[in-house]
């Protein structure tokens, strides 16, 4: 059988070049030339009648089909996969090195092979590893099927033979088809295509487990991510014990699905009640906290967030922040500033969300407002009162989804008093004989709130 050939494709503009360059000739951009396999030249033919499936066929004649799920074992894991595992889908689970990336999906692994064929393709570490790791955390994976292998042709004949297949990593597999090493841009993409095709034309279910880069996104190229079904990314630092598993893209469920996940010796178990994970047991002690329901996907959880300021000892105030986006809280201090008269100028400003988890909707705005003017007068904010509300340039609270949502959650922690936006107090119109519902329309109003006695420009 001949070798196949190979050629080098920039990534930015498409120039094609039969051996690697440093520099791309068509757009003048270094480092973007990956190999991949070059396709044999199209042979003219004589156009052929047409086939059935070719046809467009009107939406309301496509035949709608039902997916089947299976648990995982794990109730977080389904949650985040919106109900279970798809038969026949890919999906990627990323995240730094130690955070449990193999831990969780070896767990996956024994459920499913207690019922499934499954097979645990490690390329990484060996079969002895792995057993070592099932040993350690006590699974009964006596019927899981284990395979040492790099290469994926080596590994195909196995693979077709399974019903689950747990890919450790999709960086460290190769294809003789292209010669450069395991990991590269074309390598990755390559194994990824041939790995989809398999699970949608035999109905085998893939787990890729992916590095990160040193910035946090995925290695390899962004068309890994395009073939995936679903995307998850597992967050938590080494020397936490909680982890958070965050859904990026489902094809199958909602992407704001968030997992909390306990690290423990006998494995990784799922936090059903977490309450109280992400508030402090001193908050309303300390000036810098407030408290607010940030909702993902289909649940709402009471998060903390604090802050911390101190006069500054450089000419340019240092922000650093901790789930919550630098650029958002850098346009939080200067509506503060404007709009309020808070002297942020010369502080250094440090802001962090407790549990580790990451709050990516704007309803945490009025929140990180509340929290940066509690710090900056030294003036805590009762531990009963809940803020939420999306706050703009020209210091306006604006409505937030899910406010009756945000207060029911708030209803059932014990909180006394809610500070929301003015136009979200007629869905909640209905809670307030229950608990103190406080309307405002401006983050002024929010300040006079929380501390009557202060006087605000």
């Amino acid at each position: 059988m001949p070798k196949a050939t190979t050629q080098f494709v920039c990534a930015e503009c498409g120039y094609v070049s039969p051996k690697w360059l440093g520099k791309c000739p068509g757009c003048g951009k270094f480092n973007t030339l990956a190999e991949e396999a070059a396709a044999p030249a199209p042979t003219l033919k004589k156009p052929s009648a047409v086939r059935v499936g070719t046809r467009p066929v009107p939406l309301s004649q496509v035949r709608f089909e039902t997916y089947e799920r299976v648990s995982s074992g794990i109730p977080e894991l389904d949650v985040v996969l919106g109900g279970g595992i798809v038969r026949g889908s890919l999906v990627l689970v990323g995240g730094d090195p130690g955070v449990g990336k193999s831990t969780l999906l070896t767990q996956v692994a024994a459920h499913l092979a207690k019922a499934h064929r499954v097979l645990y393709l490690s390329a990484e570490e060996s079969c002895a590893q792995v057993k070592l790791r099932c040993r350690r955390l006590g699974l009964d994976s006596d019927d899981l099927l284990l395979l040492n292998e790099t290469c994926l042709e080596n590994a195909e004949e196995a693979v077709l033979q399974a019903e689950y297949v747990i890919v450790d990593s999709v960086q460290a597999i190769y294809t003789e088809a292209l010669t450069s090493a395991a990991g590269s841009v074309g390598q990755v993409r390559e194994c990824a295509a041939r790995l989809m095709r398999i699970a949608k034309s035999r109905g085998i279910t893939f787990f890729l487990v992916g590095h990160v880069t040193k910035e946090g996104t995925l290695a390899g190229p962004k068309v890994l991510e395009h073939i995936m079904d679903a995307v998850l990314y597992f967050e938590g630092e080494r020397t936490e014990a909680f982890k958070i598993l965050r859904a990026v893209k489902n094809r199958f469920g909602s992407v704001q699905e968030v997992g909390v996940f306990e690290m423990t010796d006998a494995g990784i178990f799922g936090v059903s009640d977490y309450s109280t994970l992400f508030l402090s047991d001193t908050r309303g002690e300390a000036a810098g906290a407030a408290v607010t329901p940030g909702e993902t996907g289909n649940r709402c959880m009471m998060v903390e967030i604090q802050t911390l300021m101190c006069k500054t000892a450089y000419g340019l105030p240092r922000r650093m922040s901790l789930g919550v986006d630098l650029n958002r809280l850098i346009v939080l201090i200067a509506v503060l500033e404007k709009r309020c008269g808070l002297p942020l100028g010369t502080q250094d400003v440090y802001l962090n969300v407790m549990g580790g988890i990451r709050l990516n909707e704007p309803s945490a705005d009025l929140a990180v407002c509340a929290a940066l003017t509690g710090a900056e007068r030294m003036r805590p904010i009762d531990r009963y009162t809940a803020i939420f509300g999306e706050v703009g340039l020209t210091g306006e609270v604006r409505a937030v989804s899910f406010a009756d949502k945000r207060v029911n959650e708030c209803l059932k922690m014990g909180f006394r008093r809610v500070i929301l936006p003015e136009k979200n107090l007629k869905a909640c119109e209905k809670l307030k004989d229950k608990i103190e519902l406080v309307p405002v329309r401006y983050v002024s109003d929010m300040v006079r709130a929380l501390f009557p006695s202060a006087q605000n420009t």
